[in-house]
């Protein structure tokens, strides 16, 4: 017993975020591996699924930041602060006005899986902030690390304009060198000081970080193959918008709010092929973070 302590202890002892690698390796291999992800990189993707999920990634982004900026100043998060170079809320309000309009935030919906994510954040959030860590560095590195890859495939898959509209989410223009700054982000992360107890809460949040993507997934590739065996018609794409657009950085009601009223807006309302498109464009957010987590 004695031997087993001392040696979990000296495997504790690692920096954080190499143990945070060591530990979703296993749920990360299993995204790396799925067909959707495998489709996903020859570029097979819709702009209809891809307009989708940039709504979820909206209302995760939102209820993450918020959270985020509640607990900027304590000192289980402040070291690894960087609103100028990491935040996604405003891309992704730019991205929602060039695909939907002006009006984007009446027509995007929030699904079911994608509400359970953000009630994980703002849960942790407020209760319990020194976990809010494990979900920083799985979205915000994993973006940083795959983006520029996802970019290239989703603008060429897509037919996406070079100027880079509808692709704002990618470009992190506060990072002029990615791997410095994830050289100091990891740094900073290494140097919060955790006890080994909160260490080990914080590698369990990453891992539950990951499977919410996960298990999304897994729902996808089962609801996509009996929409297959039953001979479910494909949708036709969604027209893409060809006009200029002037960014918009308001602020709107609280994510979980939001994606609340959206829910009830499109109750009743999706029939069961729509919501296969739906799932299987959530489907991108575990590719996002299997690819991201790859080149951590």
């Amino acid at each position: 017993m004695e031997t087993s302590q001392t040696h979990s202890s000296e495997s504790m002892s690692k920096d954080l975020s190499e143990l945070l690698k060591e530990a979703t390796k296993e749920v990360h291999e299993q995204a790396e591996n799925t067909p959707f992800m495998k489709n996903f990189q020859k570029g097979q993707v819709s702009l209809h699924e891809f307009k989708l999920v940039t709504a979820s990634l909206y209302f995760i982004y939102s209820a993450l930041e918020e959270e985020i900026e509640r607990n900027k100043d304590k000192p289980v998060y402040a070291p690894v602060y960087f609103p100028a170079e990491l935040h996604r809320k405003a891309a992704l309000e730019e991205d929602l006005e060039y695909f939907y309009g002006s009006n984007w935030r009446k027509e995007i919906p929030c699904p079911e899986a994608t509400q359970k994510y953000i009630e994980r954040l703002h849960y942790v959030g407020k209760n319990h902030p020194e976990l809010l860590v494990a979900h920083a560095y799985t979205r915000y590195l994993g973006d940083l690390s795959g983006g520029q890859v996802l970019k290239k495939i989703a603008q060429k898959a897509l037919q996406l304009p070079s100027t880079g509209e509808g692709l704002a989410f990618f470009t992190f223009d506060g990072v002029s060198n990615a791997t410095k700054f994830k050289q100091l982000y990891r740094s900073r992360m290494n140097a919060l000081e955790m006890d080994l107890a909160t260490k080990k809460r914080v590698l369990e949040e990453a891992k539950k970080a990951f499977l919410l993507n996960i298990q999304v997934f897994e729902a996808l590739q089962e609801l996509v193959s009996k929409g297959q065996e039953n001979g479910h018609p494909r949708q036709p794409k969604a027209e893409l918008r060809t006009r200029n657009v002037n960014k918009s950085y308001e602020h709107g009601a609280a994510p979980g709010k939001e994606c609340e009223k959206t829910n009830r807006r499109h109750t009743g309302m999706m029939p069961t092929t729509p919501l296969v498109r739906w799932i299987l464009a959530l489907g991108f957010l575990a590719t996002t973070v299997a690819v991201g987590l790859f080149a951590m």
